[in-house]
């Protein structure tokens, strides 16, 4: 790992810092991030922004409620911009999952008709280990104008009374 990419070892101190290059907004209790790969474009997660919480049930209900808040915010805003960018879209998944991460996150899944069959109905998980490492779905340049839609979207969901 390089130096340029030790954020990774702590994406949410380094969120916290201003660090971290993947983040797209500070949200009320956490970080919307563009996700490292990208073969299901738009693909998100929302980190806590609480240092130590490895689950939901690790935060005041209130807080619990303000992520809980924040992922549907998220979701709400890959849904937009992905139905306008591709007529393929067809619906977002939102997970909690915390089995490789020992931190608080939640997951943003885009997912579209021109998935490959055997995999649309299932899991993103179940996605060959190619997808996950293949350098064409790396986050880099080529997703800045997505990742700025998703932001002013993110900003728009804020002010226009939706939540």
């Amino acid at each position: 790992m390089s130096l340029h990419d030790t954020w990774r070892t702590d994406r949410i101190g380094s969120a916290l810092r201003g660090e971290n290059p993947t983040v797209m907004r500070r949200l009320s209790a956490g970080f919307a991030v563009i996700g490292d790969v990208q073969f299901l474009p738009g693909y998100s997660v929302l980190l806590t922004d609480t240092p130590g919480a490895g689950r939901l049930t690790d935060l005041p209900r209130a807080r619990r409620l303000a992520f809980l808040e924040d992922m549907e915010r998220l979701g709400e805003a890959v849904e937009r911009i992905c139905g306008r960018r591709d007529p393929g879209f067809r619906r977002v998944n939102l997970e909690i999952l915390g089995n490789k991460d020992p931190f608080l996150h939640a997951h943003v899944w885009p997912r579209y008709d021109w998935e490959p069959p055997e995999l649309a109905a299932r899991p993103v998980w179940l996605y060959p280990a190619g997808h996950w490492t293949d350098p064409r779905y790396t986050l880099g340049p080529q997703q800045d104008s997505l990742r700025a839609q998703l932001a002013q979207e993110l900003d728009r969901l804020r002010g226009d009374g939706s939540l």
